[in-house]
Parts: structure tokens; C-alpha cells; sequence
């Protein structure tokens, strides 16, 4: 019994000193609530596999406030990506447990339950691991960002930090690179087509013309609608492009 009770205090030392060291590797996120990062672990991420791959990493990433980024944008992003972002303290604990029903039911990784504050937490400090250790330290950065920063910062961080394609981060140079204007002139169904295209550019193109992606992105210029966003008018104008080739 004695050898039994010292096992278990090492066991117990260990994991709480693994739990400081852990604690420890959070990194400070107060500084973003007046200053914008320079550089993403996404970023350096793509641009070591250019390298790896030999092959040129042009990076297109321009730094807009959350008044300068299209309301269409917002919305879009906000009810494609987190519905309940306004409302959760960084996680969705009812996705987690609807989106663990289903993989389950799939037997397979089916859908994610993410949340907006996750993702920054992952696009600015973690890779696209799935580990459990990886995934653990991301709760942690979102606790730290949901603690100190408002929402509407961290909706403006993941907004400008983003992946929309090779190179293309942030909705400035997103709506630059697929529309040919500025984040503040960007329309209903330009916004929901890049909204649509989240959280993987590299498999749903906004310049897709994919019939299920059309359909999300028609969901999207809806809630737009009912939410008092967009009149009757710009709802059909913005069905009849969404109908168009971008």
C-alpha cells in the first residue's frame, strides 16, 4: 500500500507540474487589444511549406478596423462560422456536443465545433494539428482572449487573420484578391461567398460555383434579410448574383 500511495503522489506531482508547464506556454494576449499582431502561426505555416516545396510565398495581408470591413461581412461570417458568438464565453459547449453525436454517429470527423474565439486562438498561435495537447492549450488561448479582450476585437482579429487562399489573409486583401474592391465595398453576395468559403479557402473557393456552396451562401444573404440587414430588394439582387459566375 505503501508503494501504492507514493505512485500515486509522483503521478499527482507530475500532472500538476505538467499543468504549470502547460499553463506557462499560454502566451500573453493582452497586448492585442490595442496593438495588431505582425505575423500568424498560419502565416510562417505556409510559408515554410513554399519553402519546403521550393516553391514563392507572395503573402497579401492588409490590416483593416472592424468599421473599415463590409456589415455584410460581419453578419456572414458571424452565422456561417459561430452563431452563437455574441453569446458563449469562447466555447459552444451545445455544438461540441451536437457535433460529437454526429462524428459519432458518422464514425468519422464529420463537423468541428470551433468557434470564432477558437479560431484565433489556433490561427494565431497553434498549427492544424488535432492532438489532444494541441487542443487543450487552444481552449486556454480562448479563455485568455475571451477574458481580455471585448467581442468585437476578436471578431476584427479573426476577420483580418482569416486564410482566403494562397497567400490571402484577412478580408482586405480576401476582397481585393476574388472582387477587385476594398473590404468596406464588398456586396451581400460577395460577402457571403467569401463567408462560405471558411474555414478552408483551399477546398471551397469563393469563386466557386459548387451547387451546395450557392445554396450556403444563399442561406447567408437570408439572414442578412431577416435580421434587417438588407432590404427586399438587395435580397433578390443578391440571389440573382449569387446565380452568376463571380
Amino acid at each position: 500500500m505503501a508503494r501504492v500511495g507514493r505512485v500515486v503522489l509522483v503521478l499527482a506531482v507530475l500532472a500538476v507540474a505538467g499543468a504549470a508547464v502547460l499553463w506557462a506556454s499560454i502566451p500573453d494576449v493582452g497586448y492585442l487589444a490595442d496593438e495588431n499582431p505582425d505575423t500568424t502561426a498560419f502565416i510562417e505555416l505556409r510559408e515554410r511549406q513554399a519553402e519546403e516545396a521550393g516553391e514563392p510565398f507572395e503573402l497579401r495581408w492588409s490590416w483593416r478596423r472592424l468599421p473599415e470591413i463590409s456589415p455584410y461581412l460581419q453578419r456572414a461570417v458571424v452565422v456561417s462560422e459561430d452563431a452563437r458568438f455574441w453569446d458563449h464565453d469562447g466555447v459552444d459547449w451545445d455544438a461540441v456536443e451536437n457535433a460529437a453525436k454526429e462524428n459519432w454517429e458518422a464514425k468519422a470527423l464529420v463537423r468541428g465545433a470551433s468557434t470564432i474565439s477558437q479560431q484565433v486562438a489556433k490561427n494565431l498561435y497553434l498549427s492544424p494539428s488535432r492532438s489532444p495537447l494541441r487542443k487543450l492549450r487552444e481552449l486556454l488561448i480562448t479563455r485568455r482572449l475571451e477574458a481580455e479582450l471585448s467581442k468585437r476585437r476578436i471578431l476584427a482579429i479573426y476577420l483580418n487573420i482569416a486564410e482566403w487562399g494562397p497567400g490571402v489573409f484577412g478580408a482586405e486583401a480576401a476582397a481585393r484578391h476574388w472582387f477587385g474592391r476594398s473590404a468596406d465595398e464588398l456586396t451581400p453576395s460577395q460577402a457571403a461567398r467569401l463567408a462560405v468559403a471558411l474555414p478552408n479557402p483551399h477546398t471551397r473557393s469563393p469563386a466557386s460555383d459548387a451547387p451546395h456552396l450557392v445554396r450556403r451562401a444563399r442561406r447567408l444573404v437570408r439572414a442578412m434579410h431577416h435580421s434587417g440587414l438588407i432590404d427586399r430588394a438587395t435580397l433578390e439582387r443578391a440571389h440573382a448574383e449569387l446565380e452568376q459566375a463571380p
